[in-house]
């Protein structure tokens, strides 16, 4: 009888220290000390539009921290993105391939030009695999033989695979507006810069920025990187969001885990320097800073918005030291 006590007692106990392990892992490590209002965290599948995704957070966020309800559809964006690059591949007779990369300066153009309309809109309910769309629309355009059959072979592709699109006109709040209008309402022109801190070219001046995504050559304002950072710490404390643009291929990012880190304690500008020009920091991906927080040392991380749904420990959110930000940062829009 004494036995089967015991093992019932150690049983409980194992249970119990179990369940308080998981708890812990559950519970954030971190101390939150700002965190901008988002719309729900959404994911970019198997496609490359992650500086879409990124970018059009930091807009929604911007509103939100305004009182306005807006979220955008990457969908729209994509589409509009692959309309004009099948024009493109058509006439240049397959030279010019379909390309879901680019930098969330690009966002800006497209929406300028083509407008943008509501999240809810136009999505595809079971998303969309980008890369398997792109292989369809290059083989069709490839089979077209006249440039006015260019766009209806396009459109019928993505009808099928993202939906058909919607009314040409936007009710938003008992007004109705064209997509550019409504773009125009949501980001004015001019209203986001570019900002970078490499000191291959002089600081306080703008260049354009040698990376493979800057597909439009966007110029960029260069600042040293003291700089840079204090201008994301106070854009995040007067409550607007800052689209980021770096380098994820460090063996200190843990997305699954839902936080960044970079070995080293101190991180000056001939550290980026260096590892900028040894290819060590490279454009990989793009994310939105919506907050700021400290660990139980007083260390500060940036908290990002990913694309990559809600699976990870933090339901989306990455934690980001600020010496990897520092480290490993090659753009923000802000």
């Amino acid at each position: 009888m004494k036995n089967i006590t015991l093992i019932i007692l150690c049983s409980f106990l194992l249970l119990s220290c179990g369940k308080q392990a998981e708890n812990n892992k559950d519970k954030n490590p971190f101390v939150v000390d700002i965190l901008l209002k988002t719309t729900p965290v959404k994911d970019q599948g198997q496609g490359s539009l992650c500086w879409a995704y990124a970018m059009l957070s930091t807009i929604e966020t911007n509103h939100l921290m305004q009182g306005d309800s807006v979220n955008l559809s990457v969908d729209y964006i994509a589409r509009r993105l692959f309309t004009r690059q099948a024009l493109q591949n058509y006439l240049s007779n397959g030279k010019k391939h379909f390309n879901q990369r680019g930098m969330a300066s690009m966002l800006i153009h497209i929406i300028q030009q083509d407008g943008a309309i509501p999240f809810d809109s136009y999505y595809s309910k079971d998303g969309v695999n980008y890369n398997i769309l792109c292989r369809k629309l290059a083989m069709a355009v490839k089979t077209t033989h006249s440039f006015a059959d260019v766009q209806s072979k396009a459109d019928a592709i993505m009808d099928s695979e993202i939906g058909y699109m919607p009314a040409p006109s936007v009710h938003m709040l008992g007004a109705t507006y064209t997509p550019l209008e409504f773009a125009h309402s949501v980001c004015r022109e001019n209203e986001y810069d570019n900002y970078t801190s490499f000191a291959h070219h002089p600081f306080g001046s703008r260049f354009i920025l040698e990376t493979p995504d800057n597909l439009m050559n966007d110029s960029f304002l260069n600042l040293p990187i003291d700089g840079l950072m204090n201008l994301i710490v106070n854009r995040l404390k007067n409550g607007r969001a800052v689209c980021w643009e770096g380098d994820i291929s460090e063996p200190g990012f843990d997305a699954e885990n839902g936080v960044g880190e970079v070995p080293e304690k101190k991180v000056t500008q001939e550290m980026r320097q260096q590892q900028f020009e040894s290819l060590k920091t490279t454009d990989d991906h793009c994310m939105s800073i919506v907050g700021m927080a400290h660990d139980k040392q007083g260390n500060c991380y940036f908290i990002m918005k990913n694309s990559w749904g809600t699976s990870n420990r933090f339901h989306g959110f990455i934690y980001l030291s600020y010496n990897y930000v520092k480290l490993k940062t090659i753009a923000v829009f802000l």
